[in-house]
Order: C-alpha cells, then sequence, then structure tokens
C-alpha cells in the first residue's frame, strides 16, 4: 500500500459514508429519510473516523487538501508530494461520489427536488453571501487545522507539557469534524475539505441524475479556497506560537 493508494481509498471511503449518509437522510422512501442534522454530522464524523483508520498508517490519512496544505506550510509535510496527495484526494472523492450514485440510484430516482439530490454530492450555503461563505469555510477548516497540528506534536508548549495525543488518531479527529459540523456546519454545510466538494462536483456534473440541478459553478472556488486559506492561517500562526 503506497500513499497514493493509501489516500485514494481513505478518501474514497470518507466520501462513500459522508455522502452515504447526506443521501440516506435527504433522498426520498430510505429508511433514514428526514432524520434530521444530527445524523448527517454524526455520519460525517464517523466517516472520518473509518477514512483515518485505513489510511492512516500509509499516508498519514490527509484524505484532505487542506490537511495536505497546512501540513506542508507548518513545515510538517513535503512541498514535493502535495501535489501526488491531491491529486489522490481528488480521485478518491470522485469514485467515493459514482459509489453512493450507484448504491443510492432508485432513490434519486425517487427524488423530486433536484436540490436533495445536489446536496448528496457537494455543499451550498444556506444564505448566499460571499464574503460570509468564504469565512465560514476558512474558519471551520482554520479550527480543524490548528488542532491538527496540536494532535500531531505532544511537545508544542515551551514547558514540553504534553498537549496532545502525540499522534494524528482517528477518534479525536472524528470528534473534531463532528464538533465543527454541530457548531458551524449550518452555516455552508462545512465542507472543509476541497476534495470533498469539488470532486463529487465534477461528478454531478458528470453523472446521469434525473432532473438534476445546476452544479453551481459560481459557487464552487468558495469551498476550495476558503478552506485552503483558512489551512494556511492556521499552520501560520501556529509557526508563530511555537
Amino acid at each position: 500500500m503506497t500513499p497514493f493508494i493509501s489516500e485514494i481509498i481513505g478518501t474514497a471511503i470518507l466520501i462513500l459514508l459522508g455522502g452515504g449518509v447526506v443521501a440516506n437522510v435527504v433522498l426520498n422512501k430510505t429508511y433514514g429519510n428526514n432524520s434530521g442534522w444530527i445524523v448527517i454530522t454524526t455520519g460525517w464524523a464517523l466517516a472520518v473516523y473509518v477514512a483515518v483508520v485505513i489510511a492512516g498508517p500509509y499516508s498519514g490519512a490527509h484524505i484532505n487538501p487542506a490537511v495536505t496544505i497546512g501540513l506542508a506550510v507548518a513545515g510538517k509535510f513535503p512541498w514535493v508530494d502535495v501535489p501526488l496527495y491531491i491529486l489522490a484526494q481528488m480521485i478518491g472523492a470522485m469514485i467515493g461520489a459514482f459509489t453512493v450514485w450507484i448504491l443510492y440510484k432508485n432513490h434519486f430516482d425517487a427524488t423530486e427536488d433536484s436540490d436533495s439530490k445536489k446536496a448528496v454530492f457537494c455543499t451550498a450555503p444556506a444564505i448566499r453571501n460571499t464574503f460570509y461563505n468564504v469565512l465560514s469555510e476558512s474558519i471551520g477548516t482554520f479550527v480543524l487545522i490548528f488542532t491538527i497540528l496540536y494532535f500531531t506534536d505532544a511537545t508544542i508548549s515551551r514547558s514540553e507539557t504534553v498537549v496532545g495525543l502525540g499522534s494524528l488518531g482517528a477518534l479525536p479527529v472524528a470528534f473534531l469534524v463532528w464538533s465543527i459540523g454541530l457548531s458551524l456546519g449550518g452555516l455552508t454545510g462545512y465542507a472543509i475539505n476541497p476534495a470533498r466538494d469539488l470532486g463529487p462536483r465534477i461528478m454531478h456534473a458528470l453523472l446521469p441524475i434525473k432532473n438534476k440541478a445546476s452544479s453551481d459553478w459560481n459557487y464552487s472556488w468558495i469551498p476550495v479556497i476558503g478552506p485552503i486559506f483558512g489551512a494556511v492561517l492556521a499552520a501560520l500562526l501556529m509557526l508563530v506560537l511555537s
């Protein structure tokens, strides 16, 4: 298992389970239909847990370009490997989204609302406002990356006091993503991961989904630029504080 393959598989599992829980909640005639935001945020948190468990031993389980870029800015990951990791994450995200569509195809066909179908693939703002939408994605990702950087260094403080777990563990990252979703996710759907949004959005545009909505490319740059900005800001602040 190479890091490249590991990132593909880990990200594919992330989107399979994360997109899967959204499909279960928003598509018609599923047992989970209309079960609500708590189910979605919990499902995404557990999706992160499973993906990190799978990919962690081989690639560090970035499964997110914002994590890869943030770690590189912080000096914890080589820049030369960044493009390969991001490519793997995008491939994995597209595979995961395609698999969700195949599994839930009958329920896609049974759902009339085109926005609900699109929600399985990608995020959208609750209230469309470019500045606040970018801010939401940036702050959410800032919290993600800043906390992950603490997870990965058990001796950050000058007194050598242990403030984290010493390594990137699956369970704390799951709780972290769960917290972000519950507290900040209601604004833009908390992509906090460029591959998680862009890869499935591409699949939404390509797949023959019955009565589908526009893929909303005018908004698509926000779940990419916002998380990257938040990741860089978190890494720079960590460097200043360390």
